[in-house]
């Protein structure tokens, strides 16, 4: 019988809603302090969303829609990313963004079984330490695998995989959260079976290659709601149902 051995856990949209009111908010004071007129609004941050790694979404941004911009790119977007994940920093530390629901029970469940854990992510390592310090214990995650580590973000499979070499696990042996279609790409080539907890940004997405997909996952007090698998009548996800999901995999 398989047996779970590890949660691996996306980090943006999946253990926080960041996107809408954190990442994008960051970019914009960035880009306010740097002098330069670029407003991402919530939906133009939307189609943003559909490029990995936050360098990479400027360096999209600037292509679209300032295509004759006379700077040095390879100067100003690793600057504009930096002081785009200071905002970021500080915006944690007010305690604007909050974990969502269900996730700290699950990963203090897991903790306490001794349920191996990690993070595979295309936000910097920085970013993702951030967070995790404010909400959680990155002591309790075996590999924080984030940012540049392989050479292919997502929805290339590179970071699952560097996650699997490292705990020595094999796919089957492993469940995984994210809430994109990329993130779900990224983890379905690896062959690792997957939780979507989607949310407004992804919530049209095509998640047909998911086992399960959620609106959260779920409090005692908060049920989630069920878009796709069989969560045996509970209202929460929980080790139990991980476990199942990994035997009927």
């Amino acid at each position: 019988m398989r047996e779970l051995k590890a949660l691996i856990f996306d980090v943006d949209g999946t253990l926080a809603e960041t996107e809408r009111d954190g990442h994008r908010i960051a970019f914009n004071r960035a880009f306010a302090e740097a002098n330069l007129n670029w407003i991402w609004s919530e939906s133009l941050y939307g189609e943003l969303l559909e490029i990995s790694g936050g360098k990479e979404r400027i360096r999209y941004y600037l292509q679209q829609y300032h295509p004759d911009l006379m700077e040095d790119l390879d100067t100003l977007i690793p600057q504009l990313h930096q002081d785009k994940t200071n905002h970021y920093r500080h915006l944690l530390s007010l305690g604007e963004i909050q974990l969502r629901p269900g996730v700290k029970r699950l990963i203090e469940e897991a903790y306490q079984e001794g349920i191996r854990l990690a993070i595979a992510t295309t936000s910097t390592l920085a970013n993702a330490l951030a967070l995790i310090e404010k909400h959680l214990n990155p002591q309790w995650f075996e590999v924080i695998a984030a940012g540049d580590i392989v050479p292919n973000k997502k929805p290339a499979p590179d970071i699952y995989n560097y996650v699997l070499n490292k705990m020595q696990l094999s796919p089957d042996q492993c469940l995984v959260f994210e809430d994109s279609f990329h993130g779900l790409q990224a983890s379905f080539d690896a062959g690792l079976q997957t939780v979507i907890t989607l949310h407004d940004y992804t919530k049209h997405q095509d998640f047909s290659l998911a086992s399960v997909v959620l609106n959260h996952l779920g409090e005692p007090n908060n049920n989630f709601k069920i878009f796709k698998g069989d969560m045996n009548n509970k209202g929460y996800l929980d080790l139990e149902l991980c476990q199942k999901l990994i035997i009927n995999y």
